[in-house]
């Protein structure tokens, strides 16, 4: 059994039009609800072995955020195809990561990471930002993972609804 957990990034501005949509930074709402959902996991004893986030600005601000937060010390790995990165793409790196690895953190973008929380686990839910879905997949190694993969989903959290 592996353990994931899908994050979509946190929110972030529209208040520099002369950036581009991959260089959009967190806003102050974004700051605030990335490390506490850090924090979170945390408290729920899920400190990912292993954070994957996408290149964009404000995924990375946010996996960067989250693993301060919850007291991740390695390195991040970070990918570009992410972003804009449909279910194979993240399917794809999860199937590389070693198998000595039980817990995964993948931090994304909508749509593709509200269609692989679906196709997962067969539970449509909605990935508003900074939410954080951990599901648990019935493989023991990661390079089993792919399209037909049904897991569990054990929860979905956002920041909204988290004590204090």
């Amino acid at each position: 059994m592996k353990n994931l957990l899908l994050m979509r990034h946190a929110k972030s501005s529209w208040d520099n039009a002369h950036l581009s949509d991959y260089d959009r930074p967190l806003n102050k709402r974004g700051q605030v609800n990335a490390p506490r959902m850090g924090q979170w996991l945390a408290q729920q004893e899920l400190v990912p072995d292993l954070i994957i986030s996408s290149s964009a600005e404000r995924a990375l601000a946010t996996a960067e955020a989250v693993a301060l937060a919850c007291g991740y010390e390695k390195e991040i790995q970070v990918f570009r195809t992410l972003y804009h990165g449909d279910p194979e793409d993240y399917l794809a790196l999860l199937a590389a990561v070693p198998d000595a690895v039980q817990r995964v953190m993948m931090v994304g973008h909508n749509p593709g990471i509200a269609e692989l929380v679906g196709q997962l686990t067969e539970a449509w839910e909605q990935m508003p930002t900074a939410a954080v879905a951990h599901v648990a997949l019935p493989i023991d190694h990661w390079a089993d993972v792919n399209e037909e993969t049904i897991g569990q989903l054990l929860a979905l959290w956002q920041p909204r609804d988290l004590p204090g």
